[in-house]
């Protein structure tokens, strides 16, 4: 019998590889299973090219399955070769510490914690491999895997020629290290990683099942790697990734980004990040070929990922900052608001001395020359801080001086420049 979970996410495209497609199934179709993603904390925030398997994996959680995220305290200190050319630096353990509370609070927002049957659990590897000694880990897993087999791994086969330390190349174990661990003491039985974790994944179901006597029921998917339809790098901006952190990412850059989705790509990501229902997402599918300048499949796919990553007052910045500079009133930002709004503008930095508009514009190179700027101000085309200055003797003084700090100066309709005052 198909599983009406697994069928959904095929057709989301999320299944690359699978270990046992059947013996998958078969489970999945005759009990509710835990299952875990590891996540290792090299930075103090996700980017969105990482939350592809945490979605599927909130996918089996929404179906009724126990999600176990891994954060790997252990193995963020050692480095994954997956999908690198070179080594990793080597982080503190107070690095790795404050960087696994990041990845928490981004976690708790995807998933549904609690005590309740399929309520996820957060669990750090460091725990476990912690406690592990030099001889214990040799002993006990280092006999357990051929070095034969490791150097038929891609990652670990793609950096001999670079070369790859002891370090790296012992990471694969740790990872199936975790797996068994998982599958003995949270009954962890699939593990479900991006399509580089391929080969940690198969040395963990190994590592099983070296380990137990019994048959082991154990598997292991992966998820394709998301591309962009022209072939460039999936989330990644002018500015760099795309983060989760609202500091690094601000709610509204966010909304932007998800809302400039080309029309080739839009339909895909649907179905990879958000929740919407088939019919939901077919039903935005008509509108991207019949109605493709409304743009309503993107700015549904903003809006879902937005609220999903900052909430419901993330959205609502976002949306608020999107409208005003639309429609051009941006008086109905805050101060705030307005420096996420113009972060990207180009700005300049002037002296706090009293000017004559004409003066500024052309100093701050808004304008090419006095007579343009004065054709520009007395034509209409520039508003400081949202508001029209059309008076040629106009003084920039204090009173438009946000926080004595900026000003926001609008050319045209779409033109915006930041004066930094100092």
């Amino acid at each position: 019998m198909t599983n009406p979970l697994i069928e959904d996410l095929e057709w989301r495209g999320l299944l690359y590889q699978q270990t046992d497609a059947e013996g998958m199934e078969k489970l999945l179709n005759e009990e509710k299973v835990s299952l875990y993603v590891g996540v290792d904390p090299t930075a103090d925030s996700m980017h969105i090219g990482h939350i592809v398997p945490l979605l599927t994996l909130r996918r089996f959680q929404q179906a009724g399955h126990r999600p176990v995220l891994v954060v790997g305290g252990a193995t963020g200190m050692i480095g994954d070769p997956s999908g690198r050319s070179s080594e990793r630096n080597l982080l503190t353990e107070e690095q790795i510490g404050h960087n696994v509370a990041g990845l928490k609070a981004q976690m708790e927002r995807i998933f549904e914690f609690g005590e309740n049957e399929n309520g996820a659990q957060l669990v750090n590897n460091y725990d476990w491999v912690g406690k592990l000694s030099v001889i214990d880990f040799l002993r006990d897993y280092g006999k357990l895997v051929n070095v034969n087999y490791l150097l038929a791994k891609d990652t670990i086969a793609s950096r001999l020629e670079s070369g790859i330390s002891f370090t790296e190349f012992t990471y694969t174990i740790i990872q199936g290290l975790d797996f068994n661990y998982l599958y003995d003491n949270y009954n962890v039985k699939i593990q479900v990683g991006g399509s580089d974790q391929w080969g940690n994944i198969t040395t963990g179901l190994e590592i099983i099942r070296k380990t137990h006597e019994e048959e082991t029921n154990a598997f292991g998917i992966t998820i394709p790697l998301v591309t962009k339809a022209d072939g460039t790098k999936f989330g990644k901006t002018a500015g760099g990734s795309v983060w989760l952190d609202a500091e690094k990412t601000s709610p509204y850059e966010f909304y932007q980004f998800w809302v400039n989705t080309a029309d080739s790509d839009v339909v895909k990501y649907l179905k990879i990040f958000t929740f919407l229902s088939r019919d939901e997402i077919e039903a935005l599918e008509v509108t991207v070929k019949e109605e493709p300048h409304l743009r309503r499949a993107q700015k549904t796919l903003a809006a879902e990922m937005t609220k999903l990553i900052h909430g419901e007052s993330g959205l609502e910045q976002a949306e608020k900052i999107t409208a005003a500079l639309f429609s051009g009133d941006i008086k109905a930002l805050s101060v705030e608001e307005m420096k996420v709004a113009f972060a990207g503008v180009p700005s300049v930095e002037l002296s706090k001395d009293d000017k004559g508009i004409v003066d500024l514009i052309v100093e701050a190179g808004i304008s090419s020359s006095k007579r343009q700027a004065r054709e520009d101000v007395t034509n209409g085309a520039i508003s400081i801080n949202g508001e029209k200055v059309t008076d040629l003797d106009y003084v920039v003084d204090a009173k438009d001086r946000l926080e004595d700090a900026f000003a926001i100066i609008r050319r045209g309709k779409k033109k915006y420049h930041m004066v930094k005052f100092s």
